[in-house]
């Protein structure tokens, strides 16, 4: 009789803890753009920049960390990626001018790699059943989500008692005292393909010269536009252009009395609610398509994005929109690397998956980077918003003719 594979494993366990301190930082950043351009008198794009190069190395540095993977090991290539980390934030604490900024952001990103979902994500994936793999990996992908609800909360509670130095120096041990899991990461299985003998090279040239391939990394630039200029500059955006929290109102019982405080909220309202629908997402995934999944969520994003930007910005309005978006936040996420996977199979599926990465990091660097620089030619965020509709409504559409059959099997 075959033996089961449980859902809840040490290394899905193992895998979750650390993708939440790693995204707990990283979900944090956007906290600091105020404060840091305050300090040294710098333009909004200045920081932005900075942000922007961290989500374009960590879009490089995912396929290079999951060869390192594949060929080092699991473990050794997310304590190489743990190691880069602390030291970007720590050299980060010590930056001064714009371009000190920028630079050490590349260490930042290349850290994110080695610790964050794309790699962790490869790991649980070769370690799960068929049978639990959509849901382990939007388990692992959730966990992402409750490093959102706290990272931001805390970074804005400890720039109140201490500069944003000394936040850099603690997130730092952080990522590093989350090592003390990494023993629990291994899986004792490469999972099984029709092309699990061939070489990473015939994978990667079969995967390069299949349109659907192209169409998913397409289609994933849009959730990196989206997510990254929401991180990066929502807690701004609502520090400035929110209406006023009303005396004696349900935020103001719950001590939200300013709307820099409520910036930093509705990130973690988004990371709360993408909790139900990253899990909801990978339910679904068990049983439908993941293509018309994926599509349908592009779709409700652009919509939300639509609504939001053309209604006033009050506090109401804010909730509203984190919790909605939130809903649909990540969810993309065990859909797009479960589709990868059920195409061109598991034994690569690290270095495939960071390929298309890749494009969301693009999205992500220029949502970030041209968030700050029309911001400062324009002086609000509405023009870069009306950007991010239509990049959504692209990726809805562009999933539409992927081919879900398993590459082996269209080639055998």
């Amino acid at each position: 009789m075959e033996m089961r594979t449980p859902l809840i494993t040490p290394v899905l366990v193992a895998g979750c803890f650390i993708i939440l301190i790693s995204f707990a930082i990283r979900a944090s950043f956007g906290v600091f753009q105020i404060p840091i351009a305050e300090e040294f008198g710098w333009l909004r794009s200045d920081f932005s920049l900075a942000i922007a190069i961290q989500n374009l190395a960590w879009g490089f540095g995912q396929p290079i960390f999951g060869a390192l993977a594949e060929r080092f090991g699991d473990r050794r290539a997310i304590f190489l990626g743990a190691i880069v980390y602390a030291a970007g934030l720590l050299l980060s604490s010590l930056a001064v001018t714009p371009a000190q900024h920028q630079w050490l952001e590349i260490l930042v990103g290349f850290g994110i790699a080695g610790t964050g979902m794309g790699l962790i994500i490869a790991v649980v994936g070769r370690a799960a059943s068929d049978e639990h793999r959509s849901m382990a990996l939007a388990i692992a992908t959730a966990a992402g989500s409750g490093g959102q609800i706290f990272g931001p909360p805390l970074a804005e509670w400890m720039l109140g008692f201490m500069p944003w130095q000394t936040v850099f120096v603690a997130f730092a041990a952080a990522i590093l005292v989350v090592m003390v899991l990494l023993p629990f990461l291994r899986s004792d299985t490469d999972g099984t393909s029709a092309m699990t003998d061939e070489s990473m090279g015939e994978i990667l040239r079969a995967a390069l010269r299949d349109p659907s391939y192209t169409l998913i990394f397409l289609g994933f630039f849009s959730c990196g536009y989206q997510l990254s200029f929401v991180t990066a500059h929502f807690p701004a955006f609502v520090t400035e252009m929110c209406g006023p929290i009303q005396t004696g109102g349900l935020l103001d019982g719950l001590g939200i009395r300013t709307t820099s405080a409520l910036g930093a909220v509705a990130i973690s309202l988004i990371g709360l609610a993408n909790i139900g629908g990253t899990l909801l997402a990978g339910w679904l995934g068990k049983y439908y398509s993941k293509k018309y999944l994926l599509a349908t969520i592009y779709a409700l994003r652009t919509l939300v994005a639509a609504a939001f930007i053309m209604t006033p910005i009050t506090p109401a309005t804010v909730v509203l929109f984190s919790l909605a978006m939130g809903s649909l936040w990540l969810a993309t996420i065990p859909l797009t690397s479960g589709l990868v996977a059920q195409i061109y199979g598991l034994r690569y599926m690290g270095t495939l998956y960071g390929i298309v990465f890749f494009s969301h990091q693009l999205g992500s660097f220029v949502g970030v980077w041209l968030g700050g620089r029309l911001y400062d030619i324009t002086g609000d965020y509405t023009m870069v918003w009306w950007v991010g509709v239509g990049v959504g409504a692209f990726s809805a559409l562009v999933h539409l003719p992927v081919n879900e059959r398993p590459l082996g099997a269209r080639l055998a």
